[in-house]
């Protein structure tokens, strides 16, 4: 019988962070049950992959930085996670391949947009690769807020938007830029709606 890497190493870190940060979700009832989705989140620590990854209840692709994929051991766990590289602050034509095809074969594509981390937790402008997956697919688009801090036994919360209605922006032909902005509106809505709440 084959080993589902994905679901075996899901369960096991999340029995770790879930008590650990005493994470909490809302908003799963909004994400798409089938189909390609665009899943997009802001970024405020190294530990948001594997966070969003046990909250969303579909296996994500995530773009992951090229650096990760030159360490032998890392590679070769971040390859069974099913994660690709992408080259950061560059024009990766093969990423990009690899992400539209991603959603052609309709799985959840995983992305942040700003592209690294903010270390002071606002966030940062996006890049234009979320507006070109955006408006070159028809995937849903899913906006995530993560609202930390990342502290031991402090809640940290997740929250799924529904998915944002990208057919105006699509059928005007809008630039990668101006999707990219719309979506980040959207993440920004969630943090400052959920933030207090906290």
């Amino acid at each position: 019988m084959r080993v589902d890497f994905y679901s075996v190493a899901r369960g096991a870190v999340k029995s770790i962070l879930t008590p650990l940060y005493r994470i909490q979700v809302t908003g799963l009832e909004q994400f798409p049950k089938e189909g390609a989705v665009l899943l997009c989140t802001n970024h405020i620590s190294n530990l948001d992959p594997p966070v969003v990854g046990i909250t969303a209840p579909r296996p994500i692709r995530f773009m992951a930085k090229e650096e990760l994929f030159r360490t032998p051991v890392v590679k070769t766990l971040v390859k069974h996670l099913r994660a690709f590289p992408v080259k950061r602050g560059m024009n990766d034509r093969q990423a990009l391949r690899t992400g539209l095809e991603v959603l052609k074969q309709g799985e959840v594509l995983g992305i942040f947009p700003e592209g690294t981390r903010s270390k002071d937790g606002r966030l940062k402008k996006a890049l234009p690769g979320v507006g070109f997956f955006a408006l070159r697919t028809d995937a849903a688009v899913v906006p995530c807020a993560i609202i930390g801090p990342y502290r031991p036994f402090v809640p940290l919360k997740v929250v799924y938007g529904a998915p944002i209605d990208m057919t105006p922006l699509r059928e005007r032909k809008a630039s990668p830029e101006e999707a990219a902005d719309y979506i980040m509106d959207h993440i920004r809505q969630l943090l400052e709606q959920h933030q207090q709440a906290l």
